[in-house]
């Protein structure tokens, strides 16, 4: 019997000694390549914190402590160890456990997560509410290194210290040194700080000064203040944390079992804010992910024994990689712009080939597209990809520093619409709804890879102002044999005067047209350009007596809507069916389930014009 097998809440661990607690990590790790190999997801950095997340369970009381991940992706242990152990062979499937934190599932996630960069905010809100209230109980927010290029972290650690007693911060240092001079001086002095000799010391030193008259307090400050100078010296760099009012401890080996568990008991006992710098390996205890934890860090299915990959070829990301290098290759005016995805976007051969205009900020889409204005303003054509869930956190800077100066900064929108797995916070059924909102933008989406390249090639050189190309995850579907885009706003299948009329656009219409082949006195109008409706689009239907509206998005400002909106406008009188997202959450399943979910599959379009 494994220790993992005894193992089926937080309590269950408590008195586990450090051999024990190290088997359990083993055992852990075990049960994450295997269950990932088979259903997909992120693991390099799960591997990562598996010594983290069974220290926190071990020391803290979790949910009355409650724990805080940023982004979620690295949740898969704390779900292990929350009694989600036996579900884990569902993760990320239909009906199972999602791959991020869900308080719909467990008491002990605290919020829904996705995106990052959010977790210290959140952690400070929660430790304020449990002082107001006196409840008892330390929030921890766990941070990793590459969260800290957003913004919005920043401008929590500015506000976080303050009366913050039971906050503990611990940031994952898995890629970047944020301190190179910390070694072992620091190492020492830390310590020495968490060991319980220490504290007893500490506070008796206090307690005795606190009671000599006149001078006591004067000198208690004083060695405050001496004490508070030595750490500086000695942390150097990290000691931004402690300006900002921080009691820094680190730097500490994240897979040193008895380090995390004293550091993170001596953070306990504080009645100030703490930031705990720990240092982990990505994909650590898997030879492949250790070696590639870039592949790994979201990966589908793959052969536990050689680490290697089921590639499922060519498919829109990729494409858009090739799209922008043949682009760039004649117009020197092309660089492109990614918020820490160059992989993921298909960049990578971009980054290569044209490094002087490839630029990674980090995740900081806000700055992304604030920069991509500047670069715009003096004469170069920004690229910025992005995929849709993660476009919405620069709403501002698209309104403000693109559309408003009439900047020509190109979005290449990459997982627009159902993206399966990855659950809510991933679904890219937003987008069309808030670009719709914002002035002198144009919006393309692609069905096909050939108009893939030719949407960013009128986005290029036929657009005045800002344009974005829109497209989905995976790969191209059917298409109607000899389809050529010839650069139109929208185009038609079909005999125009026919009874019942399919409107769509990008990936659904490979749906809708393989429905409308088994379709009497139907034809297809497939937008091609989305924003602005063309009204020549909206003519077509003059004679039609049956409008079905197909698009992977929330009904609420969608395309759709726009479309009804112009027929009412102009007078044309038909039953206009709009099948779209009824303004809710998409849960975690395969793409070809939640196309069928919301009737937007081939045999739910086909009984749906059918039965009207």
């Amino acid at each position: 019997m494994s220790v993992l097998d005894g193992v089926n809440s937080p309590e269950d661990i408590k008195n586990l000694n450090m051999k024990e607690l190290e088997e359990l990590c083993s055992d852990i790790r075990k049960m994450l390549v295997e269950t990932v190999s088979e259903t997909g997801g992120h693991l390099a950095s799960n591997l990562g914190v598996v010594e983290l997340s069974v220290a926190l369970h071990k020391v803290f009381d979790s949910p009355l402590d409650q724990i805080v991940f940023d982004v979620g992706h690295q949740c898969y242990t704390h779900k292990i160890l929350t009694g989600r152990k036996d579900k884990f062979s569902t993760l990320r499937q239909e009906g199972g456990i999602s791959g991020f934190v869900r308080p719909d599932e467990s008491e002990h996630d605290i919020f829904s997560s996705g995106h990052s960069s959010v977790s210290v905010s959140q952690a400070i809100g929660l430790a304020k509410a449990k002082t107001i209230k006196g409840e008892k109980g330390n929030v921890i927010a766990v941070i990793g290194d590459g969260a800290l290029t957003g913004g919005l972290a920043y401008e929590a650690f500015n506000n976080g210290s303050n009366n913050c007693g039971n906050l503990i911060v611990i940031l994952n240092d898995n890629k970047m040194s944020i301190s190179q001079n910390v070694g072992s001086m620091s190492r020492h002095l830390t310590n020495v700080r968490t060991s319980k000799r220490y504290f007893s010391l500490k506070s008796g030193v206090s307690r005795i000064l606190s009671k000599i008259p006149k001078v006591g307090a004067s000198v208690n400050r004083c060695l405050t203040f001496v004490n508070s100078e030595i750490r500086k010296r000695v942390y150097n760099n990290a000691t931004f944390f402690e300006e900002l009012g921080f009691r820094y401890y680190g730097l500490i080996d994240g897979h040193d079992m008895e380090s995390l568990i004293a550091v993170l008991n001596a953070a306990k006992t504080q009645r100030h804010a703490v930031l705990i710098h720990i240092s982990t390996i990505k994909g650590k205890g898997y030879n492949p992910a250790e070696k590639n934890p870039t592949q790994f860090h979201g990966i589908g299915k793959f052969n536990v024994h050689t680490g290697e990959c089921n590639s499922s070829g060519k498919n829109f990301s990729s494409v858009f990689g090739d799209a922008m290098c043949a682009l760039a290759e004649k117009d020197s005016r092309i660089c492109c712009v990614t918020a820490a995805m160059a992989e993921g976007t298909g960049l990578a051969e971009f980054a290569h080939r044209f490094p002087k205009r490839f630029f990674d900020v980090g995740i900081a889409e806000q700055h992304a597209v604030t920069f991509s204005s500047g670069l715009a303003k003096n004469g170069m054509i920004p690229v910025f990809a992005v995929y849709s869930t993660f476009l919405q956190r620069s709403y501002d800077q698209l309104i403000h520093d693109v559309a408003m100066q009439k900047a020509k900064v190109l979005f290449g929108i990459d997982r627009a619409g159902f993206v399966g797995e990855d659950g809510e916070s991933h679904q890219g059924i937003f987008d069309v709804s808030f670009l719709n909102t914002v002035p002198y933008l144009t919006v393309y989406s692609p069905s096909c890879y050939e108009e893939m390249y030719g949407m960013f090639r009128n986005a290029v050189y036929n657009c005045s102002s800002a344009a974005a190309v829109r497209y989905p995850r995976g790969q191209e579907k059917e298409m109607p044999d000899g389809y050529c885009y010839d650069n139109s706003d929208f185009s038609v299948f079909g005999d125009i005067h026919s009874k019942n009329c399919i409107v769509t656009y990008g990936r659904e219409f490979s749906e809708c047209y393989a429905a409308y082949k088994n379709l009497k006195d139907t034809f297809i109008i497939k937008l091609n350009k989305i924003k602005p409706v063309e009204i020549g689009a909206v003519n077509l239907l003059r004679d039609a007596k049956n409008v079905f509206f197909y698009e992977e998005s929330v009904k609420t400002g969608s395309v759709g809507e726009v479309m009804a909106a112009m027929l009412a406008e102009n007078g044309i009188h038909v039953n206009f069916r709009h099948i779209a997202v009824n303004n809710e959450f998409i849960r975690q399943a395969s793409i070809e389930s939640q196309l069928k979910t919301y009737k937007m599959d081939r045999e739910s379009i086909i009984n749906e014009v059918s039965n009207v």
